[in-house]
């Protein structure tokens, strides 16, 4: 199969039944002109910028006064203001009832492996937030306060971040798994006044406790006035804490009620996003609510055609945006599937077995998670009753061909399948699904709504389509940051994003534009190869050597020889594998005729573990680090920070 021919057609009946038809045309409707497609309708976006934020804003209905500017200084970026009079609650557009949405059904259900689920009706989130919301007001909890979190991917972790929102606070969290210094790093920056932590949490069939982790953040957070432990041993683990409370008894003095909403701001501050801090102290990333309502409402109901009494499933932690995104589902009036613990425990069936029995319409994971499901042998579509499921999201790598076919051959073959590419910088997207048009093997389908993205040259000049460059954003959108924490004059938010192309977005990944429209994203710039001044882009090799069966997964690296650099791969192989002359002329060969002979590694070494971030990623740059024998700034960032020491003093890489 050729790159040009798609895996997936939606169909007509498909097509028009979309709310990205219907968005359409009621677009056409404000405008008074012909807008024949999604191509022509992100055209329109980006000409009239204003005018397609507020049709969202009208269309998805927020709840909120508008206000009368639309933008102001919209050729500014950063600087540029989305509707700067309006004012709205995030958490309130999140819990509005919704037509055909009943008080009784379903918002969230919750399963921990194989466990039984636990479930929350829409009525009961409402009555939990209410009751937390004057809990939080009560504890003296206001307007620009942070609230931080250190829970499982339950739903006490999604009431508590509403009511943050609906008093106006700040939300930030972390996954329990973090070490202590860890959380540190991120919440020792932005002094939380208020911690909603687990006990506890179960992980590959295991209780892990987390009371002298706790008990180390604690001390080390002087402006914690309170910690509410969630969950079981939450009362015995509260004596243990200087103000520590258990959840049970922080809210017992408030009854259900309405809940009062604070009505902020557009640009108020919604929540703190921490960056991977593989290279340093994790930077602490103010995202603002408005701009994060109206991209998640546009992500989810136009991309991703959520629709109400939908079911959407995505596999996350509280240490990833992706949780964020997950949460934002909730403003369509759709169900939370919500997952904690290890994904193929007790075996890569388990997130199967709960995306069929809840009759999940969407399943979103990590590029990763379906290239370790291709390789374990199970075959969800032959295994597992999916026919409500029509949708396949993947994020947080490159999803390479051989995934996207295994998608369509062992998942579903009419689901749309969208991989999706953005960032903890804009909690959402730049380049993701569009359920109107065809898939295509390695290709995301194309740009967001309303984001100028493409792909530019060093020079700074759009690349023709196939050619590798830096993705950028070459107009404001309304999700980019506020700025960072405690950098008030915003030099190292420039320096971060602007530095490259004034008055543009550069994002920092190595990408192409296709001659469809699409976007294919090789890996990050930062960590891009360069041997012989040649620019390689890792993804390109991993698509190769994963498709290999002895190879379990891959990381290539740039190491420093002979006044230039050569690539250097690991692999970590597959059970009972041995990395042989044979296996090596296989790699290479694999290499040399799916990418090119520039892509061929000087090096290929055996390794047992690859070390990767909490949120699955494999850390390029650590390991280039280690191999160069220099320090690793934050192994704390890492899942499995041990597995560094297996790139250090390689005496094979002496030669």
């Amino acid at each position: 199969m050729t790159a040009s021919q798609p895996l997936w057609t939606p169909s007509p009946d498909r097509v028009e039944r979309s709310a990205m038809t219907v968005f359409r045309r009621a677009c056409e409707r404000r405008t008074g002109q012909p807008i024949p497609d999604t191509a022509a309708l992100h055209r329109w976006s980006l000409q009239e910028p204003a005018r397609f934020w507020e049709a969202v804003w009208d269309e998805q209905a927020v709840v909120g006064e508008k206000g009368e500017r639309l933008l102001v200084d919209g050729d500014a970026m950063p600087g540029a203001r989305f509707f700067p009079d309006a004012t709205l609650n995030f958490a309130e557009n999140l819990l509005r009832p919704r037509p055909g949405v009943r008080d009784e059904d379903d918002a969230l259900v919750w399963r921990v492996e194989e466990a039984e689920p636990r479930r929350w009706s829409w009525g009961a989130l409402r009555a939990a937030v209410s009751r937390l919301v004057e809990a939080l007001r009560a504890s003296g909890i206001r307007p620009g306060d942070r609230v931080a979190a250190l829970l499982p991917n339950g739903p006490e972790a999604v009431a508590a971040m509403l009511a943050a929102s609906a008093v106006g606070a700040v939300w930030c969290s972390a996954s329990p798994d973090f070490g202590a210094r860890g959380v540190l790093d991120r919440f020792g920056q932005i002094a939380p006044r208020l911690l909603f932590s687990c006990a506890g949490y179960r992980y590959a069939g295991k209780p892990i406790d987390l009371g002298t982790k706790l008990a180390e953040i604690a001390s080390g957070l002087p402006t914690l006035e309170r910690i509410v432990i969630v969950g079981d041993g939450g009362e015995a683990l509260a004596r243990q804490l200087p103000n520590g409370v258990a959840l049970d008894a922080f809210l017992e003095p408030f009854a259900p009620g309405a809940i009062r909403f604070e009505p902020l701001p557009f640009d108020h501050p919604l929540a703190i996003l921490f960056s991977s801090g593989t290279t340093g102290v994790p930077k602490c990333i103010v995202h603002r609510a408005g701009g994060v309502l109206l991209q998640h409402l546009k992500e989810h109901a136009l991309h991703s055609d959520v629709r109400a009494g939908d079911r959407v499933f995505y596999f996350t932690t509280l240490g990833w945006m992706m949780w964020n995104w997950l949460v934002s589902g909730l403003a369509q009036g759709a169900t939370l599937l919500l997952f904690d613990g290890s994904p193929f425990h007790p075996g890569p069936q388990v997130l199967w077995d709960y995306a069929a029995e809840e009759r999940a319409t969407h399943f979103g994971t990590s590029a990763k998670y379906i290239d370790a499901l291709r390789k374990s042998g199970l075959r969800p579509d032959e295994s597992h009753d999916l026919r409500a499921l029509r949708a396949v999201l993947s994020t947080g790598s490159p999803l390479s061909a051989d995934g996207f076919r295994f998608v369509y051959e062992g998942v579903k073959p009419d689901a749309h399948l969208a991989s999706i590419s953005g960032g903890t910088d804009i909690v959402s997207c730049f380049v993701l699904g569009d359920p109107t048009r065809p898939v295509r093997a390695g290709e995301i389908q194309g740009p967001g709504l309303g984001m100028a993205v493409e792909v530019w040259s060093g020079d700074g000049r759009p690349a023709a389509a196939g050619e590798k460059g830096e993705l950028v954003c070459r107009q404001p959108f309304p999700s980019m940051p506020l700025g960072f924490w405690n950098d008030a004059s915003g030099a190292r938010y420039r320096a971060a994003y602007f530095e490259r192309f004034p008055n543009v977005w550069c994002h920092g990944d190595y990408a192409e534009a296709t001659e469809h429209g699409g976007f294919v994203i090789h890996g990050r710039s930062d960590a891009t190869l360069n041997p012989g001044g040649v620019r390689i882009g890792t993804a390109e090799i991993y698509a190769q050597v994963e498709r290999i069966p002895e190879v379990a997964e891959a990381i290539a690296v740039a190491q420093d020889w002979e006044d230039d650099v050569r690539v250097v791969l690991f692999v970590r192989l597959s059970n009972g594998s041995v990395l042989d002359e044979a296996l090596e002329r296989s790699i290479r060969q694999a290499i040399r005729e799916g990418a090119s002979p520039r892509h061929v590694p000087a090096r290929i070494l055996a390794v047992a573990d690859i070390p990767r971030t909490k949120s699955g990623k494999i850390v390029e740059l650590a390991v280039r680090e280690a191999l160069h024998g220099r320090p690793v700034a934050n192994t704390e960032a890492l899942a499995n920070p041990e597995a560094l020491q297996l790139f250090a003093n390689r005496e094979e890489l002496t030669r």
